[in-house]
This record gives C-alpha cells, structure tokens and sequence, in this order.
C-alpha cells in the first residue's frame, strides 16, 4: 500500500461564483467522439492531431502532445466523497492534448470534437467562470486552481484537444480533460514541483470549486495513477492506493453505453452528495466518525435510527454498504475468486438502483438482461449514474453472444440497440 497522506490537504480556496450550468449541460462531456464517429471509427492519428493543429492555429512550430486516459470503475460508486474505498483502472481510450506555449498570456482553445464551436479564446488574465464558456470550463478551471494553489501560469498558450471515448458514456471524459491539462502545466511550467497525485487533487478542486460539480477524487485519481493492466484500491479518506493486477482468466470486461446521456451538474448529483452529509452530520451525534467510509455495517444498523429521514438513511445505508463490498471485491480478485467478485458487482448494483437511486430504467434493462445469462458472473452500472455505462464481467468465448443477447433485450424493451465497447486497462496520463 502506497501512503498519500501528506497529499490530502488542500488549500482552503477563495470563494468563487459557481459557474451556473445552463449553457454547459449539452458539452458536459467533452474530448470525445460522437456516436457517429465512433461507429464509423473515424479515428485521427497523432500526426494527423498535428497537421490539424499547425492548420487551426497557423503556427509552423511542433507542438508537444499528451494523453489522459478515461476510466471504469470496478465496484465502489459513490463511496469517493464519503471517505469510502474505490476500485477503478485506466483505460486505453480518453482526451489527447497538443500544446504550444505562447509569448504573450491569450488561451486559445480547439476541441476537435467540437470543431463547430472554432477556435475559442480567453485570457491568463481574466479566469472567471464565464455563462458561455462551453467545454473550456474544464482546463480554465485547472489553471485556475493551479493559480490558487501556489503555481501560477505566466504564459499563454494554444491547446488542440481530441479525445476517443464515445460521448455521453460516462467514463469520465471531465476528469480526462482535466487530468490532461494538469500534465500539461506541471511539464510546461512546474516538471519537478507538482506530482501526479496533486494533479488529481487539483482536477477535483477545478470540478468542486469552479464548475460546481461536487465529485469525489476517484475519477481524476484513476485518469492521473493509472497503470497497464491494474486496478487501483483507493482509499479515498486517506489516499492511501496500491496498485493491483487484474487477471481475470478466461473472462473479460464488457463495457456496455445504454446511449442514455448523464449530466451530472444538472442531475441529482449534488443532492446525494448533500443527502450524505447530512447523514453524517446526524451520526456524529453520537458516533466519533469523520466520514461515512468510517461506519461498519454493524455501526450502521445499530445507530441508523439517529437518521430521521429515511431518504437519507437509504443514501447512507449505501455508501457504508458499498464500501464493505469494494474491499470484499479486491481480496477476493487477489484470491481469484471471480464468482465472488461478480456477485459482489451485482449487489453493487442493487444497492445503487435500491438506496441511492441513481439507475434509471434503461441501465436496468442491460443489467437485468446480462444477469439472466450463465456466462456472466456480474453486471452492474458503473460512473456517476442517471445513464451512462454498465461493466459486466463476460465469459471470453461468449462476448458475441452476451453483445446478442443485450441487443435483442435493450431493443425490445428500449427502442435502440446498445453500444458495446472493447478496451484494455491502460496507464495514467502521460506525455507522448
């Protein structure tokens, strides 16, 4: 186990107007494909990248070029902001950056994904949150934070961005984004002074404190800590990690997009991280705790009764639940024990449906539908929730089979067919 306690404290920054959401809720997602290119598999090259790069910003000079990857989460799904463990890995698919530094301090910006916006323009000298910055939120909000946090940016620069994770999957393309900024600016500006797990902390700063997106640290940890062919059990309350292999035999990760679009900032979100709090806050009447993630499931049941609303005892019941689920989980994959952690993932998933609430109808339908099938062992929503993704733990040899099935059943039920994603646990984000 990896220790990052010195890593956990954070400034305490200036209170910032949140940026209020109503223009940004149709670019939450952003650095991805559409659904279009994606089932054409348009993809670009990095010298392509380049080329695009020297056209829009009518430079001569080679940019540098960086990646930052998305991220499934195993099992531990809303247990980051409350002090719970997680279980996520990097994968080989999320945002590419191309940068060049400027003489002078303007930020020009160009999403390929969202080439109909052009090149978008703004200031080192003017960071505000603004009503009509779009996808840009993203690295402002990060150099923002690098700003409050003690490394100021003192130069401009252009910054190209193309990313391959289908829009909308809810694999953490906001966290990508935000994670490739970061190594830009710690390789441009602070290569020995800023680390990868501040850069994680500085992402969910820019997310909490400028976007008004009140996430835990999960999503930016995995997009900044990644490593080929590892998971990685965090402890959210300490940041304390360790890196574990995912071997997973003759089974593998199935990644199905319900094609059903989340916009967390606008969803229920922030209600659940509220609810959570204010569980808390009732608990610790009683109870010595600093974090949900600090309850057994016996502290739980014998003090629940300190929570009056029942909405919020369901919320609760969640997180310390899940929390006990995710450690189960990783000694279990240690143990090879792949029947185990499958039934660990669908418990995952009736806990989110049942206490949090945050499945919806379509999610269940994919689920329910892979439950049926003897060649899964689990299924489960994976990502903030309200839409998005499911992962399911799929027999190897059944993989076409399981797409089949899931087709069939969503099609029926649901009107479309599913999207079915096939990647690999990759590293964390990096220069290229």
């Amino acid at each position: 186990m990896i220790h990052l306690s010195k890593y956990c404290h954070q400034t305490k920054f200036d209170d910032l107007r949140v940026h209020q959401y109503a223009a940004l809720n149709n670019y939450f997602v952003i650095g991805l494909m559409t659904t279009t290119e994606h089932k054409k598999g348009n993809l670009m090259t990095l010298d392509e990248m380049k080329q695009k790069f020297t056209t829009i910003f009518k430079t001569d000079g080679l940019p540098e070029a960086f990646f930052a990857p998305g991220r499934v989460n195993l099992i531990g799904e809303h247990t980051d902001y409350n002090g719970g463990h997680v279980f996520p890995c990097a994968l080989n698919v999320g945002t590419y950056g191309l940068v060049q530094l400027r003489d002078d301090r303007r930020l020009r910006f160009y999403s390929e994904n969202f080439s109909e916006n052009g090149v978008i323009e703004s200031s080192l000298d003017d960071l505000k949150p603004l009503e009509d910055s779009r996808w840009i939120s993203y690295p402002m909000g990060v150099i923002w934070a690098f700003g409050k946090h003690g490394y100021p940016i003192e130069k401009g620069m252009d910054l190209y961005i193309y990313g391959n994770i289908p829009n909308g999957s809810g694999l953490s393309s906001s966290a990508s984004l935000e994670v490739l900024t970061g190594i830009i600016l710690k390789n441009c500006f602070y290569p020995d002074s800023v680390s990868m797990p501040q850069i994680a902390l500085l992402g969910q700063t820019a997310e909490n404190k400028y976007n008004g997106m009140n996430c835990g640290i999960m999503d930016q940890f995995a997009s900044a800590m990644g490593k080929k062919d590892h998971a990685i059990f965090l402890d959210t309350n300490t940041l304390d990690y360790e890196w574990v292999p995912v071997n997973l035999g003759n089974y593998q990760l199935v990644i199905t997009n319900s094609l059903v679009k989340h916009s967390l900032v606008s969803s229920a979100y922030n209600d659940r991280r509220r609810e959570c709090e204010k569980g808390l806050l009732m608990l610790q009447c009683a109870l010595d705790i600093s974090s949900l993630g600090d309850l057994t499931d016996h502290q739980f049941e014998v003090n629940k009764h300190l929570i009056r609303d029942e909405i919020v005892q369901k919320r609760v019941r969640h997180a310390v639940s899940e929390n006990r689920r995710t450690i189960a989980a990783v000694k279990a994959l240690k143990e090879n024990d792949l029947d185990t952690f499958g039934k660990l993932m669908n418990a995952s998933h009736l806990s989110l449906r049942d206490d949090y609430e945050v499945s919806c109808p379509e999610i269940d339908t994919l689920v329910e539908t892979a439950w049926a099938l003897p060649y899964v062992l689990g299924s489960r929503i994976t990502g903030g929730g309200f839409g998005g993704c499911t992962v399911s733990l799929v027999a190897s040899d059944k993989i076409e089979d399981f797409k089949e099935a899931l087709s069939d059943a969503y099609k029926k039920s649901c009107g479309k067919i599913p999207e079915f994603y096939s990647v690999e646990i990759g590293d964390g984000a990096h220069k290229l």
